[in-house]
């Protein structure tokens, strides 16, 4: 979706590897582009204007994506695990809420997933039955998984706060989220049902969107400086930083710094090799 307040904003894609630090600039545009998805045949996936673009590695050349109707889409998209489908948050035209709808990769007729709105997709789960996305029942932000396929959503949390963010583990054991429940955004982590809601950072800072390394060993997140943001608010253009640690929990490190935040690192960015991360960071015009 457009957006007016960031019509002035440079965007410029890029990968740094996890070990060394190192930072490459794949491409340079002049519009807003947003939340990169790393595919196994060399693409990124990223969301700009309401479509979906898909980013040759190689050719450095974008291609859009056809999504039917669904051109009104936000940068909640995600890909099914066999990578032959997307799922994506697509704002309707009868009230403009999100609702989440799933069409083929090389593009194809959405079908739409959750009737209610709004829902915002975060999760496929490895087996690729099960979706999981944060939305807005009551007044209230909470994680839900619903089948791939439609059905009955079911939710998972219920302690006051906004719940958002939720990605499955590789073995798909767990889904990690983000939760203002203790009075600052930090990450958490959850059985699939829903229960041992365990909180894995307790840092000076407002933590959001954790995504899952491949060989699930690493988390990265997008951390706000406290003071800068209020907890429950993910906005771009502040001065963040992305930051890594051990899913098995404990101390995290500083992976870069950069001028971004909402557009960042929405969705997961990992290589399927687990050693590089994409992201989007901005500039103003």
């Amino acid at each position: 979706m457009k957006d007016p307040d960031r019509e002035n904003t440079r965007s410029f894609l890029e990968t740094i590897r996890i070990e060394t630090g190192e930072r490459e600039t794949l491409a340079k545009f002049d519009q807003v582009i947003e939340a990169p998805n790393w595919t196994r045949d060399g693409k990124l996936i990223y969301n700009s204007g309401g479509y979906l673009y898909s980013f040759d590695i190689n050719s450095l050349e974008s291609t859009v994506i056809d999504s039917g109707f669904a051109t009104s889409c936000n940068n909640d998209h995600v890909l099914s695990p066999d990578e032959k489908h997307i799922g994506v948050s697509h704002h309707t035209l009868e009230d403009r809420q999100s609702r989440i709808y799933i069409f083929e990769r090389r593009g194809g007729h959405p079908t739409l997933v959750t009737p209610m709105a709004p829902s915002y997709l975060h999760g496929w789960s490895p087996d690729g039955k099960t979706l999981a996305y944060c939305a807005e029942r009551n007044g209230q932000f909470d994680i839900y998984t619903i089948p791939a396929i439609g059905g009955v959503e079911k939710r998972l949390t219920d302690i006051p706060g906004l719940d958002d963010g939720p990605e499955y583990s590789p073995d798909g054991h767990h889904i990690w989220f983000n939760s203002t429940r203790t009075g600052s955004m930090q990450i958490w982590r959850m059985n699939v049902d829903g229960s041992e809601q365990t909180q894995m950072t307790f840092e000076e800072s407002h933590n959001w969107f954790p995504h899952v390394s491949p060989d699930g060993k690493h988390i990265v997140y997008l951390a706000y400086q406290k003071g800068n943001v209020k907890p429950e608010d993910h906005p771009p253009n502040k001065d963040v930083e992305l930051r890594l640690m051990p899913s098995s929990g404990g101390e995290s490190r500083l992976l870069v710094k950069l001028f971004g935040g909402q557009g960042t690192i929405n969705v997961n960015s990992w290589s399927p090799d687990s050693k590089q991360l994409a992201f989007v960071r901005y500039e103003l015009n």
